[in-house]
């Protein structure tokens, strides 16, 4: 078997390990890192692998109609038909020449005839017959769902919690490309002198309208600045950083990052510590490995002296930790990560509804256990990267539910987001602001 090392190639052989369960993110960075291509050949290979993902329930309704009903397809042959058939529809200058010839290439060199002779036919198939129209389906969930290929469930439930409206303007923009942004690292540099420095490497840098201390970059990868390689700023989405606004921290604070990994929000913390104050943000992770992760952010960020990295199941506090321990707790939980699916595109298809019931449980055994840590008048903040009200409002709501001792605050950030909102809590959907999806809320103890 001859090994094709084409763009196409590489994509098709990374989709394929994403269907047998690796994360596209990772895969695609392995499978990046281990070619030599130029930086044209990067980017192709990029949106193949992250546009046929994200329109994976839309490209294979389209398939089913030139595939027997029983016919068996190895997964690597159907993903290549998936990325020519994602290049025929939504890359305007891709030849239709070019994605057939590539197409039937690599069923050659990879299959045997049997295979080249089945891509051919159905490539030739489509282009003759024409695809079916999504929007003539009448079923409205079902058009919904295979039109911005999401999952009939997840289309359901947002329908129900945002509207109908709201919903078509969240899905439209899920299949998007997710903005670059930045956060600059108070604890060492100047929003100013990070701006100047960025600009003069030809940068195109835009100020935050989310966050605080924050821009979005076009033109160029963030981690090759300088300022990346110094710690003067991190990679973070700018919706990610309003939980750390929203805690409110004072820089003698003794605070709890109770689900820490990678570390973003634990940096975020510790810039606004004073050591000398005795400020120090406690990091839990469950796995020792991703402890390790946030000891390095916090090297790399110049806060090391302000982080304390704990290998331990924040259920399991009580085993460590002394009652009235924390001026501030912030538990951004484990979720279905629903609001990254610009960044993390498989995630729609992976969840189900038992997933999100079984994830509200785990984050209301969280906030059950760290909250005895909380002392008196201190902050609890609990926030997800997800958009379902079954992770986010009900949580905080069966949360004050079952604590007395607790009241809800309102969630104030520096930019004053959604400042006319009528909830306490604070809900980010990707159509807001271009950001990823997230959910804030904060809780104050009262004894």
């Amino acid at each position: 078997m001859t090994k094709n090392t084409t763009p196409r190639a590489l994509a098709v052989e990374a989709l394929t390990r994403v269907a047998n369960g690796a994360y596209s993110n990772l895969q695609l960075e392995t499978t990046l890192e281990s070619h030599n291509l130029s930086d044209v050949d990067r980017r192709f290979v990029t949106n193949l692998v992250y546009g046929t993902i994200q329109h994976q329930l839309t490209l294979e309704y389209y398939l089913e109609g030139f595939v027997k009903p029983n016919q068996k397809v190895l997964p690597w042959v159907k993903m290549t038909l998936l990325v020519a058939l994602y290049q025929g529809l939504y890359l305007d200058r891709v030849p239709k020449r070019a994605i057939f010839n590539e197409a039937i290439q690599l069923a050659k060199d990879r299959g045997h005839e049997g295979i080249r002779r089945f891509v051919t036919g159905v490539l030739h198939a489509m282009d003759r017959q024409g695809l079916p129209d999504v929007n003539e389906i009448k079923d409205p969930v079902k058009r919904l769902s295979l039109k911005y290929s999401v999952p009939e469930w997840l289309v359901t439930a947002i329908q129900k919690q945002v509207g109908d409206d709201k919903a078509v303007s969240i899905l439209e923009t899920i299949n998007q490309p997710a903005a670059q942004s930045v956060r600059v690292n108070t604890a060492v540099a100047t929003v100013e002198e990070v701006e100047q420095s960025l600009v003069a490497q030809g940068y195109t840098v835009t100020p935050s309208v989310v966050a605080g201390n924050a821009f979005r970059l076009t033109d160029k990868a963030a981690n090759q600045s300088n300022v990346f390689e110094t710690g003067e700023l991190t990679i973070q989405d700018e919706s990610a950083m309003l939980p750390v606004e929203a805690l409110q921290v004072r820089p003698g604070d003794q605070v709890l990052d109770a689900c820490a990994a990678p570390g973003g929000k634990t940096t975020q913390i510790a810039a606004l510590l004073d050591a000398h104050s005795g400020g120090k943000v406690t990091a839990l992770d469950l796995h020792a490995k991703k402890v390790k992760l946030i000891e390095k952010n916090a090297d790399r960020m110049h806060v090391s002296d302000r982080v304390d990295a704990v290998a331990l199941d924040a259920r399991n506090i009580n085993d460590q930790f002394p009652k009235k321990e924390f001026d501030r707790i912030l538990v951004d939980a484990p979720c279905s990560g629903l609001g990254l699916i610009r960044r993390k595109p498989e995630i729609r298809y992976e969840k189900t509804p038992q997933d999100i019931q079984q994830l509200q449980k785990v984050q209301l055994g969280i906030l059950d256990a760290v909250s005895e840590k909380l002392k008196p008048n201190g902050i609890l903040v609990y926030s997800t990267c997800t958009i379902l009200d079954t992770e986010n409002a009900d949580v905080a709501a069966k949360f004050l539910e079952a604590h007395p001792d607790f009241e809800s605050i309102r969630v104030e950030t520096q930019l004053k987001v959604k400042d006319d909102r009528s909830t306490d809590t604070l809900a980010i959907y990707p159509d807001d602001f271009d950001s990823d999806g997230f959910f804030v809320s904060a809780f104050r103890k009262k004894k």
